[in-house]
Parts: C-alpha cells; structure tokens; sequence
C-alpha cells in the first residue's frame, strides 16, 4: 500500500494562485478565503497533502511544496474545463441546487467529461492516501469521488461536504444522472451539509433512488454505515479581528468615509452571480431615493461585484443587466461628482475588504439561495464596535445562526427596502444589541470548529 499522507484534501482547485511578481517571475501564494484558512493548519499537523488543479488549461505540474503544504495537482484540458468546470458543474450542477434560478444544461457530453474528471480526481487521491488515511471531498464538482475512491481504496476514511445547497427531491428529481450522483455521495463515510433541511434531502433522495435504509441522520451502504449530518461553515474570526486592528486598515476605513462624504453608506460584497440578488437590492435602492423616503446624499450604495464565470453567457447577461441598472438609477438620482451608486466590478484584498466593513453602516446580503454566505459573517466578526447593522436574506444558510440580523426576503422589493431604511434608521442601541447576539455566534462556532468538529465526527462515525 501507498507510503503517502495520512491527510488528504481534495478539491476542485489548490490552495495556492500563481503570481507575477515585478522582475516577471511566477510564483505562488497562499489563495484567501476560509476553506483554506481551516484546513492548512490541519494538513500542517497532519502531514497532510491537498489535491487540486492549478488553475491553468493543459498544464502537467508534478508535485510541490508550499506554505508548509504538500501540493498534487491534477491536470486538466480545455475542453474538460469547458464540459467539465463550466459545463456540468456550473451550468448544470450549480443552477440546479440554486433553486433552478437560472435553467439548468441537461446534455450527455458535460455527464461524461464529469465523470471522467471525477475518477482522475480519485485515482490520484487513492495514489496519494497512506494506508487507513483520512481523505476529505469537497464539493460539489467531485460528487462522485467518494463512491470511485472508495472502491480503489476500501481503507480509507472518507469524508465530503458540500458548500453549497442541496436541492429539495421535487428539484434534484430533474437530475438524468440522479441516482449516481447521490450513490455517489454514499461512497463516504460523513456527508456534511451546510444545514440540516439539506441533510435530510439527501437521506430521503437516498431512499427513493437506492431503497437505501436509513435510521436517524444514517444510512444503510451493504455492510457499512453512512452518516449525513449539517456543519455550517464560518469565517476565521482571529484572522478578521486582526485586520481590523491594523492602523492601516483603520486609516483607510476613515479614508472611505472621508471620500463618500457625510452620508450613510450601504455596502453589498458578492460573486458576480444571479444567486447573489444584487439587482433585487439596487432596485429596492433605487426605488427608496425615487420615493424621496432616502435624499441623494443621505445615503450611498457601495457594490463590490467580483468577477466570476465570465465564459459562460447566463454571467454576461448579469453583467450587462446590473451595469445598465446601476447607470440608469445613477443618471435618475446622482449629483455632479456623486453618484448614489459606486459599482466595482473588480476583485479586493482582505485588506481593503477590512476597511469597507468597518466603514458601512448597513451591509446588504440578499441572495436568492446560498448554501451560508460568508460575508455577513466576515461583517459580523469585523464589527467590535457593535455598530452597523446588516440586511440578510432569509434563503442565505447563516440567517439560520444571524438571526437578529434585519432578515428579509430578496423577492419582496416592498419588504427589502422596509428592510433597508429600518437598518439605516436602528439607534446605536439597537446596533449594538443585534450585534452582541450575532458577534457570539460567529466567535463561538469559528472556521476552525467547523474542521474540528466534521472531522471529529468523520473518525466517530461507525
């Protein structure tokens, strides 16, 4: 058997981005983002090795090391990044645990370049696991890893989650290649959801699909047992109260301030995504400055939309759609020299993120269906000074934890911008009370407890 890790993380990409620096040598650098931030210390402790593409069409790397991290990537072509990553993961797969907001791609050819890529992605997991390794799955681009590890690597413990939602039976039953999605799944030991309403989707999809037998959270798989439980996942509040505390940082939160003027300020950060309810917010904005309940001036919309997907036509469209929305209420509402709108369709340091939740009084989280939603945790966990006041979605997995947050339904534009103006208006007082209550949940269940509590039970479950 292999003499490799005994911790194995495998994942749609590495944890590290390739970097240019200014003498035009490439490197790598540690990738932001809190899956990474969880799991690094883990493999560091655990002699661990994280297997990933690189990020890079038709490129062969053997592997490395990084930030103390063993590296193994795993090569792809263009053509399966376009069948494989754009096609079925994020045109098929992506749509349709996202409610079907956008119509999901139904066509054999992504299947198969699916399922190709799922088994590359478990051979070189089975190539690299030690003897009885831990080897945890994420996501839902290598939903049938687990099943396809498993019968190369009986011995393993395996692991999965998914960080996105998991549609209810009358959605997922639209799926052609249902039943091998979901016993692919059951390849693993623990299947971690973001919420226990997901959980049991997939335990009653389990049934149905497979007659498969199932008592409380577990199922029945031949002689073994497989436990589907829910993890929500958190952001790393030490890293974000660090920030925070930065002079620097602090400076240029006063900077933003200074340079929007004496007015309130609303901030959305989000993937530039259909998921994201960015339009719903702007028109609920939109709509408040043209009933005159909010003056140009008295408040500002700042917009941080990241770019994403942006080879696949459903992400142009949203592009063109928010642009043209944010120039027309811009050229109805805004001033010389200030627009009620700052649209930024750009991509922001940790750093500069810091700053902006400590310079927004209200932040704006609505998407339409998330799986949790990590910036109104990051808001949250930014916030020490009990100001501000955020606006979240009902359809977000965190308004289950945040729930003194002002919560909303994202297609009630009457409800949102009711929402919206009671957040602008909350007194300190109240800040500060549903601050306290959310600020103790994020602190208390932290990125670094969801890892030690799903691996925990991954190595309890029978």
């Amino acid at each position: 058997m292999p003499n490799g890790s005994d911790f194995v993380v495998v994942a749609n990409r590495l944890p590290v981005d390739r970097v240019t620096g200014d003498d035009g040598r490439a490197s790598w650098r540690r990738s932001p983002g809190g899956l990474v931030t969880a799991i690094a210390p883990l493999m560091r402790r655990r002699d661990g090795a994280w297997i990933g593409w690189s990020g890079a069409a038709d490129e062969d790397l053997e592997p490395f090391e990084e930030d103390g991290m063993s590296l193994v990537p795993v090569p792809l072509s263009a053509e399966e990044l376009e069948l494989y990553y754009e096609g079925f993961s994020n045109a098929t797969l992506w749509p349709l645990y996202h409610d079907v907001i956008a119509p999901p791609v139904y066509e054999r050819p992504l299947w198969e370049a699916y399922v190709k890529v799922n088994k590359r992605f478990a051979e070189a997991a089975a190539a690299e696991a030690a003897q009885n390794a831990v080897v945890w799955v994420q996501d839902y681009q290598l939903q049938l890893v687990p099943a396809m590890l498993r019968e190369l690597r009986p011995d393993l413990r395996i692991g999965f989650f998914l960080h996105i939602p998991f549609p209810p039976q009358e959605l997922f039953e639209q799926l052609p290649w249902r039943r091998q999605i979901i016993a692919g799944l059951l390849g693993a030991d623990l299947v971690g959801f973001q919420l226990p309403g997901a959980a049991s989707n997939f335990l009653r999809l389990a049934r149905r699909h497979l007659d498969a037998r199932t008592h409380g959270p577990y199922v029945d798989v031949g002689d073994r047992v497989v436990r589907a439980q829910a993890f929500p996942i958190s952001v790393d509040v030490g890293e974000l109260t660090e920030l925070t505390q930065r002079r620097e940082v602090r400076w240029r939160s006063d900077e933003v301030k200074a340079d929007l003027g004496d007015t309130k300020i609303l901030l959305g950060v989000d993937r530039l995504d259909y998921t994201k309810g960015i339009s719903q917010r702007l028109q609920a904005f939109g709509e408040l400055l043209a009933e005159g309940e909010l003056k140009p001036g008295e408040a500002v919309f700042v917009q941080i939309a990241t770019p994403s997907r942006e080879r696949i036509e459903q992400y142009q469209l949203l592009r063109d759609q928010i642009e043209q929305q944010v120039g027309r209420i811009n050229g109805e509402h805004a001033e010389l020299g200030a627009p009620v709108i700052h649209y930024l369709h750009s991509s922001y340091s940790r750093e500069e993120l810091a700053a902006l939740y400590l310079a927004a009084d209200v932040m704006v989280v609505t998407p339409l269906r998330d799986g949790m939603n990590l910036v109104a945790k990051e808001y949250v966990a930014c916030r020490e000074d009990l100001r501000g006041a955020l606006v979240l979605s009902q359809f977000a997995g965190a308004a289950d934890e945040l729930k003194r947050a002002f919560q909303v339904n994202p297609y009630d534009i009457d409800g949102l911008k009711e929402s919206m103006l009671a957040a602008l208006r909350s007194s300190p007082a109240e800040q500060a009370r549903r601050m306290r209550s959310m600020r103790k949940r994020v602190i208390e269940h932290d990125v670094d407890r969801w890892a030690q509590d799903f691996l925990t039970a991954l190595e309890q479950t029978p």
